[in-house]
């Protein structure tokens, strides 16, 4: 589905990684570790072709990053649910209207209502659909968050850091969440630097753990 074959990518004279290898095959599930600065938004970014890579090719659902055109990117990022740290909101609009909106963009609102209150329900949101983003707690807010990236009902989720800004209890939910996503068929890819949280899933989920680091992306250990 997303292939990355020596693939490389840096900033000014900054080689953040070379010859980097990846494949999220469908239904597999991924946590990407690593320390602050390795680079691990940079390569969720790769995934989802809101970079190109400097050398080497991305491959997303067979096509050639680098050869898509504008139309052709929106076409691939329907396939893939990202769900970032600083999650960003619309302040004016409910977060019911928020979560439609990738529906509302795409010229599919008609799909929006039956689809919304069973999202909204299925991730414990329900009873806000009609607050506005600011008057969500941190890990509503992410919630919502995962809402938005799967009303698309992509193939791919991406999420960087989702559990970064809510507490343990909250970080537990957000994960299930994600596994089940996983168990209805969705390849999962998290970035997270919080070894615990990945540890107290490994009798739940079937994960390749992956840490970036110097550079290099090496599998940190056995299948979880």
């Amino acid at each position: 589905m997303i292939e990355l074959d020596n693939v490389s990518y840096g900033y000014g004279d900054n080689l953040l990684f070379s010859d980097l290898q990846l494949t999220l095959t469908p239904g597999s599930f991924h946590f990407l570790t690593g320390p602050s600065g390795a680079g691990k938004t940079t390569l969720l970014r790769l995934c989802y072709a809101d970079l190109l890579a400097h050398a080497g090719q991305v491959r997303l659902f067979g096509k050639d990053a680098a050869g898509l055109d504008r139309d052709a990117v929106a076409m691939v990022r329907r396939r893939i649910g990202v769900v970032h740290q600083d999650c960003q909101f619309l302040d004016h609009l409910t977060i019911s209207e928020n979560i439609a909106l990738p529906l509302i963009v795409a010229g599919r609102a008609a799909e929006a209502a039956g689809d919304l209150a069973e999202l909204l329900a299925w991730v414990g949101l329900g009873s806000q659909a009609g607050q506005l983003p600011p008057e969500l707690s941190g890990g509503e807010r992410q919630r919502a968050a995962l809402a938005r990236a799967v009303i698309m009902a992509p193939d791919v989720i991406i999420a960087d850091e989702p559990t970064g800004n809510v507490d343990w209890d909250m970080s537990q939910r957000l994960l299930r969440l994600l596994i089940e996503l996983n168990r209805m068929g969705k390849t999962v890819l998290i970035a997270t630097h919080d070894l615990a949280m990945i540890r107290s899933v490994k009798a739940d989920v079937n994960a390749r753990v992956l840490r970036l680091k110097d550079g290099t992306l090496i599998q940190a250990g056995a299948e979880l």
